[in-house]
């Protein structure tokens, strides 16, 4: 009931800017750019890491949502979230949500945890900071003084700097299996030469960088006091395996295949069993996702 409840306020948060917008997603509304590219599973994983996608070698095709956070359409330069998605295609199994599974996904954003430990902390946030007017986004701080230090954790967040998603590790911030373990994903930077005027445009810094090749790595969870599952606000300390490569080959700016990325779903939940989202706040997003997606009319 409670994450119904947490999933209608951001449907009505949708709601109000769908009307504003266009019709779009609650969070990370801004698409800005849907590319291809080729997931490419490593031979010689260790036992641990060798479960559902990661069981054997194997190249994929994948697709790619390069997205500002944020739900309003704000400039590139703008402090903001930046979200990194994945669909890996072609991959058989038993799904997460029952069934078979038709990809593999991955919602990864450039910050290595959540600024909130639940949904509950998270949900008051942002419904909060997607309010409406200034004025009524201060009434509800004023009501609910308890939001301010959470408010100015955020912010703290959005402030971090951020220099193009060529150049920046992006995260699942919160679990997800691997088989019988719990393990955090990463995509690696690609580069460490950033270019000055990459806020300007970041999907015209990324073209302008093709091809790429990331590394796609495992953290594993070590223990609830350092690697909490319930808790994504904590920085897991573990060290990371490379698993796959992420390459993105040279490609064009396609208005057709952008729009056809944009309706699809991107959800974590879209996933092998083996890869099942894991903790407190995967839970929320499950329904969350589902209602966002249906609120936008998603295939």
């Amino acid at each position: 009931m409670r994450h119904e409840e947490q999933a209608a306020q951001f449907v009505a948060m949708q709601s109000r800017k769908s009307e504003k917008y266009g019709i779009g997603r609650a969070l990370h509304r801004k698409q800005l750019a849907g590319l291809r590219a080729t997931f490419e599973v490593l031979p010689d994983l260790p036992d641990e890491a060798r479960h559902g996608l990661f069981a054997v070698p194997h190249k994929y095709d994948a697709w790619l949502r390069l997205s500002n956070g944020g739900f309003n359409y704000a400039p590139d330069k703008v402090p903001d979230i930046r979200g990194f998605s994945i669909k890996v295609l072609g991959v058989t199994g038993k799904g997460a949500l029952g069934g078979s599974a038709a990809s593999q996904d991955f919602a990864l954003i450039n910050h290595s945890r959540f600024s909130s430990p639940t949904s509950d902390v998270f949900t008051k946030v942002v419904t909060t900071g997607g309010a409406g007017s200034r004025g009524e986004i201060l009434k509800r701080v004023v009501s609910n003084p308890g939001l301010i230090p959470k408010l100015v954790a955020v912010t703290g967040a959005l402030k971090t700097p951020f220099d193009g998603f060529a150049t920046h590790d992006f995260h699942s911030a919160a679990p997800i299996a691997c088989g019988p373990y719990a393990v955090r994903v990463k995509v690696a930077k690609a580069s460490d030469q950033p270019a000055p005027e990459a806020n300007q445009d970041w999907a015209a810094d990324v073209y302008n960088r093709l091809p790429l090749t990331h590394d796609v790595q495992l953290q594993f969870f070590s223990d609830q006091a350092t690697t909490p599952i319930e808790d994504a606000s904590v920085d897991w300390p573990t060290p990371y395996l490379t698993v796959a490569r992420l390459t993105i080959p040279a490609q064009q700016r396609d208005q057709a295949f952008d729009a056809e990325v944009e309706a699809e779903r991107f959800d974590p939940w879209n996933a092998l069993v083996e890869h099942r989202p894991l903790g407190e706040v995967m839970r929320a997003r499950k329904v969350a996702y589902f209602a966002s997606q249906q609120n936008r009319g998603a295939r």
